[in-house]
């Protein structure tokens, strides 16, 4: 069965995550294929990935990538994503790749 999976990137300049961005694909096979097939487009999916914007707090500052960390150790950063997960039409719990772009250089494995 197909399923939409995402490469999404944390934007981070100067310690702050300032957007994301998102490229999507509809695969079928198993979860390890489709992350190594993820983490294999890391770097050309950028250029062509569709910018949404980060979340500000009450004062609408972005948060900080240490803030970030901490709700993503604690598997509460998907809440975070629910904008993108809406637009892509995703199913309940995607299968994601999360990539930092920080200062403009991609951290891919």
């Amino acid at each position: 069965m197909n399923e939409i999976i995402l490469n999404i990137y944390l934007i981070i300049n100067g310690g702050i995550v300032e957007a994301f961005k998102v490229v999507s694909y509809e695969m079928e096979g198993g979860d390890d294929r489709k992350i190594e097939f993820l983490k294999s487009r890391a770097k050309e999916d950028y250029e062509k990935a569709v910018v949404f914007d980060s979340p500000v707090d009450k004062n609408g500052e972005f948060m900080s990538y240490n803030r970030f960390h901490k709700l993503e150790k604690r598997g509460m950063h998907f809440q975070l994503f629910e904008n993108i997960f809406q637009s892509f039409d995703v199913a309940e719990n995607p299968l994601i790749c999360v990539t930092p772009v920080v200062d403009g250089e991609i951290y891919s494995e």
